[in-house]
């Protein structure tokens, strides 16, 4: 009986001893760290300005207008949930379908149509694989400097501005290589948006 209750008294002091450690003392270090090191990208990589915030520069925003960049097809859904005062939130999630199936290759040709007509100035020019194709994720921030370059002439008319103007915008709001050596450059879309729109 005496072992049981020394066994028992060490196993509920080991317990706690860990919890402690690992679930608030580690816990509180490495959240110190990250927020001393890299506040931005602890807090969520928000884009604030003026103390107004308007997104993550890390997740992909729906625009269908003319004045502003078009990223990649979305999977959107604003009717499955709801805020508590019945308000539709957006939700969005990959996509699961096959790049073989027919309602996949539907989805690929009204995007290719909703391009050509929007972007009359282009023409018979390839459309850039990445503005009528998913990302992984559904929720892809990132563009290619092709897609971007893709968009400037109705991006120039639509704003009133020239198309070197939007152009150095998209330069602005564009990342390079990794260590100049591995990856692609991408261009952020909602941080040429918040450009166009005289935000940032």
């Amino acid at each position: 009986m005496k072992a049981m209750k020394s066994t028992l008294l060490r196993t509920v002091l080991f317990s706690l001893t860990f919890t402690i450690i690992c679930g608030v003392i580690y816990t509180a270090l490495v959240t110190g760290i990250a927020q001393l090191l890299f506040p931005k990208q602890a807090n969520g990589s928000i884009i604030e300005v003026g103390g107004k915030k308007y997104g993550c520069e890390l997740l992909g925003q729906q625009y269908t207008d003319d004045a502003h960049l078009w990223g990649r097809i979305m999977k959107v859904d604003v009717g499955t949930f709801t805020a508590e005062d019945g308000t539709p939130l957006m939700y969005a999630a990959p996509s699961n379908l096959s790049p073989a199936s027919e309602e996949y290759q539907a989805l690929v040709r009204e995007r290719i149509e909703k391009l050509r007509a929007a972007n009359p100035d282009m023409d018979e020019t390839a459309i850039p694989v990445d503005l009528v194709t998913c990302s992984g994720s559904g929720l892809d921030p990132h563009i290619s400097p092709a897609a971007a370059e893709y968009q400037v002439p109705r991006l120039a008319k639509a704003n009133q501005i020239t198309e070197d103007e939007i152009r150095a915008m998209i330069r602005e709001c564009t990342d390079g290589k990794w260590l100049g050596l591995f990856g692609e450059e991408t261009v952020n879309v909602l941080e040429v948006n918040l450009r166009l729109d005289g935000i940032l």
